[in-house]
């Protein structure tokens, strides 16, 4: 089975993907494309998965990861970091040619910007914690320093948990509101059941506010697609013991 691939046509000038599961070779409840080595993978099987991963996107291209934490921290990439050295962060940025910048998601939203025109490109990975930090915000900032310009980046929003499948509780709808009373519109509630949230249409707006040009959500549910993509929550409700990650890329030709 060939690697999924999908591609966004804000971002069709620049090499990018945003992954699923299918074209790995990991097995059980992570078969596939699993990409991380935080799970009970073989490091083999993660190795070549992430091989494969960089050639459907940009062959010959060096991978470049951080440590993701929830965090609204960006940071430049000159060249890849040793995956025991990797910053804590969770979004890079870098003008450099022939680096790919890939963020790990399975569930939370990967983020892929670029500015075709400078040459400079992002990778952002926004769950709730940090895009309600500002994780998308601080990756245009770290483009602009780039000789990015807002006007000009495009972005898109890759696969994540939609809102039929994102239930929460009303302690975290009422955090959101207490930041801003119109982020209400991010929540849907039926009576007398919890709050459902809309993580994509919540990340969207804040690419908005942070005066991004052009945005593409691409509107694909993790949670939904067993076949197709990894998914915490999914992986949680089944009972299973683990969960795999899929890979978002983006980097500039070399």
């Amino acid at each position: 089975m060939t690697v999924d691939v999908t591609r966004s046509a804000a971002l069709a000038a620049i090499p990018h993907g945003f992954l699923g599961r299918r074209g790995g070779i990991s097995g059980g409840n992570l078969a596939g494309l699993n990409v991380s080595f935080g799970n009970r993978d073989d490091s083999e099987s993660v190795l070549e998965n992430r091989r494969r991963a960089v050639d459907a996107v940009l062959p010959g291209g060096a991978l470049v990861t951080v440590h993701q934490v929830h965090s609204a921290t960006a940071v430049y990439a000159a060249e890849p970091w040793p995956q025991d050295a990797r910053p804590d962060a969770d979004a890079i940025v870098t003008d450099r040619l022939g680096l790919l910048l890939g963020i790990l998601t399975a569930d939370c939203a990967p983020v892929l910007l670029a500015d075709a025109e400078a040459g400079v490109v992002a990778a952002a990975h926004a769950g709730w914690r940090g895009a309600f930090a500002g994780i998308c915000e601080a990756a245009v900032e770290a483009m602009e320093r780039l000789g990015a310009s807002r006007d000009r980046i495009a972005a898109a929003v890759g696969p994540c948990i939609a809102p039929a499948s994102y239930e929460v509780d009303q302690a975290f709808r009422d955090r959101f509101l207490a930041d801003d009373a119109d982020n209400a519109r991010f929540f849907t509630q039926a009576l007398d059941a919890k709050p459902h949230f809309d993580l994509e249409r919540y990340v969207v707006h804040r690419l908005e506010s942070a005066g991004v040009a052009r945005i593409d959500p691409l509107r694909l549910d993790t949670y939904a697609d067993p076949d197709r993509f990894f998914s915490f929550r999914r992986a949680t409700h089944r009972g299973e013991p683990d969960y795999g990650r899929q890979i978002s890329l983006i980097g500039l030709p070399g």
